[in-house]
């Protein structure tokens, strides 16, 4: 079982705010309105929030869910010092997330690694589902945009096998 404890502080706020860069991939995939990125990080702290209340199965899952919304509850930003900013943010994100693989790869076990891998990809999934992009005034909206399912599928390849 992989915890806390096999983490430095700085690994494990990486593990924590990784769900909400997986969410924020999307946001920065297709940048639709100010509605829509609300959503879509809605959705991200939503699969936090839930995976913090159920017990799916990974420990490691759980702890880091639990760990993030204490830090929020306590008024803490998850993503701490992470602010990828300009035309370089949507590289600095993949970074970001390359290294949560390589850091699952050298610490967890194969299970608590697959599952933590499936959990960010879900993430990111559903915020992509969580609001419909372009079209005007809902009409001939998609649920998920061109640039939003190419992120989903470059994080899936990202998270589909271990670390390179």
């Amino acid at each position: 079982m992989t915890s806390k404890a096999d983490f430095t502080d700085a690994e494990w706020a990486r593990l924590e705010r990784a769900p909400i860069v997986a969410g924020m991939a999307i946001s920065l995939a297709d940048p639709g309105g100010p509605i829509e990125a609300v959503k879509e990080s809605t959705a991200a702290v939503r699969s936090v929030t839930e995976a913090a209340q159920a017990d799916s199965g990974n420990e490691l899952v759980n702890a880091v869910a639990k760990s993030v919304v204490e830090k929020v509850q306590h008024r803490h930003n998850p993503l701490g010092d992470f602010k990828p900013r300009g035309r370089g943010a949507p590289e600095e994100i993949l970074e970001e997330l390359r290294a949560v693989n390589a850091l699952l790869e050298e610490k967890a076990t194969a299970d608590e690694a697959a599952a933590f891998r499936e959990w960010l990809v879900a993430t990111a999934k559903r915020s992509a589902d969580a609001a419909k992009e372009g079209g005007f005034l809902g009409f001939n909206a998609q649920r998920v945009s061109e640039g939003e399912q190419h992120m989903l599928d470059t994080l899936g390849e990202l998270f589909s096998s271990p670390a390179a």
